[in-house]
This record gives C-alpha cells, structure tokens and sequence, in this order.
C-alpha cells in the first residue's frame, strides 16, 4: 500500500508536474485479481480498487493500518463500476450490480470481493477512513441514491449527482461517497469552484475514452495547478486545494470525502476574481 504524506499548501506552489503527481496521484487503480490501495496521511483516508477475474479477493489489513483486520478501527464504502459482482462479509453475501454501492461499519473483519461473470469483472472502488462507531452494513442501489441535477449546457457542466453514502441516505462516522456523471457535451465538472477546510476529498475519474484526458485542478485559489489525468485514476484533493476539473470530454468521477464534519453547505466559494 502506497503512502502519501501530507504536502502544505507553500510547498506545492513550487512543485513541478512530476512532483504533483508523485505525491497526489494514483496512477493505478485496477489491476486484474488484486486489490490496489493507497493510505494517504491526509484524514488518514484509504482509497483504491479491487478487481476480482477469475478468484475471489479478499481485504487483508495492511501493515500500515497495525490492525487485526482491515475494519477494525475504520469504516469503508465501495462502488461498483464495473461488471455485476458480490461481496461476502462475515458469510453474508451481498449481491452489487454495476453502479450499485455498499457501506460497512467497523467491525466487519471478512470481506471478500467476487465477480460474477469473469468476462465482464467486477471494479469496486474503494473509500475507507477511520471510524469511532460501528454502523450497520447497507447496500444503496443506483435507484435508492439521491440523484440531483446540476449545471447547463450553456455554462459546459450539465451533470448528474448521485449521492450514496450520505447523511440524507445513511448514518456513517465521517465517510462519504458519491458518482458525478458528465453530460454529453459538457465538460466542467465543479466551475464556479470552492474549498472545505474542514473535509478532504479523493475524486476517482472514469468512464473515459483511451484518449480522453481531465485536467484536474488543484491548489490555493490564488495558486492553482493541475494534474493532466486519464481513465481509472484517482487524485488526493487537500481540504486547502480546490475542488474542479475539466475534461476534453464527457466523463464519471467517484468524490468521496472524510474529515471534521458532514455538512455539505460548509464550504467557502471561491468568486472568479480570486482564481489565479
């Protein structure tokens, strides 16, 4: 498991392209019959993917984590974007289609990944942070999210948001989790932008063409930079950077997001004039 420190906000202004990638990107995601993860020192979140072929994977708690099980001190959520798949945790089996999500509180100590078809895998993206309550297991299907429209096409940001693991949805310590997904046509993703000191984000961007890219923007408002990403790649957000993006096509990101608090609207907007 790959550990990211935490970068202050001075130091990343001088950093070259190499070294905003070294320290905020993850440049895999999926591999076939592995479980791939990084640890990032920022709110202590775990992201990454599991992406069972032909065996069924299961959750080890990395040395990283000192625990007797992954779950132990955390809680985790997870999307399926790809094929139809299940999860087994503790004998119970969870059935997870293509868009459907999963929350599992502290405490679950097996979890095992499985796909159903092995010509169409299963991809389980994953969040996990630390956790100080167990609560209950819950799968969301892609119908009981909460889907909010957003943007125009006027302004190139037509979007769908999908909430799953939520507070409007589910009880959780800290963790969320939801799907963007970019209309045709459009291509901003959050613009006019904002920061929230009190949460960090992962935004895992998807559902791109080979040769699509997102330009990934990042940093002070008044120091912005960007990270030029690909299909299947998941980026650090810092709760002093940014929160944006801009793709030379319509795409799907999975945010998920950790830290001192839930509320939504405690974020501070960024006007225009102050982008730099």
């Amino acid at each position: 498991m790959k550990v990211y420190y935490a970068c202050h906000a001075d130091d990343v202004k001088k950093y070259n392209t190499d070294e905003l990638r070294k320290y905020f990107l993850m440049n895999e995601v999926f591999k076939a019959d592995d479980v791939l993860l990084s640890y990032s020192h920022v709110d202590r979140i775990i992201f990454g993917g599991a992406m069972p072929v032909n065996k069924s994977l299961k959750l080890e708690a990395a040395d990283e984590l000192r625990a007797d099980y992954f779950l132990q001190r955390r809680e985790l959520g997870t999307i399926n974007i790809g094929g139809n798949g299940r999860i087994i945790i503790d004998d119970k089996v969870y059935e997870i289609n293509k868009n459907d999500a999963i929350y599992i509180g502290m405490g679950a100590k097996e979890i095992v990944f499985e796909s159903v078809d092995s010509n169409k895998p299963a991809k389980f993206y994953i969040n996990s942070c630390p956790a100080h309550h167990s609560y209950p297991i819950r799968k969301i299907s892609y119908e009981e999210a909460i889907h909010i429209e957003l943007g125009s096409q006027e302004t190139v940001n037509e979007r769908t948001l999908n909430q799953y693991i939520h507070p409007s949805v589910i009880d959780t310590c800290q963790l969320s989790m939801g799907m963007t997904v970019i209309h045709k046509g459009s291509a901003w993703n959050t613009m006019p932008t904002h920061t929230h000191e009190r949460r960090m984000e992962v935004y895992f961007y998807f559902d791109m063409d080979e040769d699509s890219r997102v330009f990934h923007m990042m940093g002070q408002p008044n120091e912005t930079r960007h990270i030029v990403m690909k299909n299947d790649q998941a980026v650090i957000s810092p709760s002093w950077s940014i929160h944006s993006g801009v793709g030379t096509g319509c795409y799907t990101f999975i945010w998920g997001m950790c830290g001192e608090n839930q509320d939504f609207d405690d974020m501070d907007h960024v006007k225009m004039d102050f982008l730099r």
